[in-house]
């Protein structure tokens, strides 16, 4: 099974319940947790331990200015504003590059090639005897988030009991985190701007067709309008974590809620049965 944890915003926990939700399966079957947040990965903050590194790379053409007659075809193919051919020369730009390979392709002449070029990197841990900690690391200036986050995904997709850490937001990298996942856990917190960022990614996981429910973090007690939107809109709220300032110094030391209080690993027992119900899974 692979569940996703997303939020329509950053900081409002949404690593913290990936961790806790590996860390807790861990402790009775294999468990593989990938860090999709590949601009800012964080898991290994609560799961230290070497790891091995395979870099991250995509093909970019290569140019041969002796055989190109400038008739500007791939200048005309490219969509992305990649390639710009003028009277004398090529100007290719490559951080608008998609290595799509189309330019190869419509070049008459042969004159484009394909180089790799690295762009990030996915490591590999064992920090605990069952779990497995993949992540995904975007390369300082690299626009490309999504093939590192494929790579990562790639590393996990034999895996039976998967969790995806995707970046906030909803953007394209979310979109990737969330492709093929069986359930989506929906972290938000009690304020407007956390109901407003809960809307939007709701309507991302509504439109791809994936179950889902919500986690209420740092609930302070007045969580009405959270719960009337998800009332309205068939989202079941399936946990809440009370704002308190232990847990947030726990968190901040990079550890685990579930390790230092182990009561509250029965609730994250909880909180995955409820993933798997919701998803249609037999227990």
């Amino acid at each position: 099974m692979k569940i996703a944890v997303a939020s329509g915003k950053g900081g409002t926990g949404k690593s913290m319940v990936a961790a806790n939700l590996a860390y807790t399966l861990s402790l009775a079957e294999p468990v593989t947790l990938v860090d999709c947040d590949v601009e800012e990965p964080n898991l290994h903050l609560f799961f230290p331990g070497p790891a091995e590194s395979t870099d991250v790379t995509i093909p970019v053409p290569v140019f041969d200015t002796a055989a190109c007659d400038l008739c500007g075809k791939c200048g005309e193919f490219c969509q992305f504003g990649a390639i710009t051919v003028l009277r004398d020369r090529v100007l290719f730009f490559p951080e608008l590059c998609h290595s799509c390979g189309g330019c190869l392709l419509v070049c008459p002449k042969g004159a484009i090639t394909e180089s790799p070029v690295r762009i990030g990197t996915v490591s590999v841990s064992i920090p605990l005897p069952s779990l497995i900690l993949v992540t995904g690391l975007l390369d300082t200036g690299s626009p490309l988030a999504v093939p590192v986050i494929g790579a990562a995904k790639a590393r996990a997709a034999t895996h039976p009991l998967v969790f995806y850490d995707s970046s906030p937001g909803t953007a394209c990298p979310v979109i990737e985190t969330l492709d093929g996942s069986d359930f989506c856990v929906l972290v938000t917190e009690s304020t407007p701007f956390g109901l407003h960022d809960l809307e939007l990614a709701a309507d991302v996981v509504a439109g791809m067709g994936i179950p889902a429910g919500v986690v209420i973090n740092r609930s302070d007690g007045e969580d009405e309008a959270t719960l009337d939107f998800c009332a309205e809109h068939d989202l079941e709220v399936m946990m809440t974590v009370p704002f308190d300032r232990e847990f947030a110094a726990i968190q901040n030391q990079g550890c685990l809620l579930c390790r230092e209080h182990p009561e509250w690993q029965e609730r994250f027992r909880a909180l995955y049965s409820g993933c798997r119900h919701l998803a249609g899974v037999s227990p």
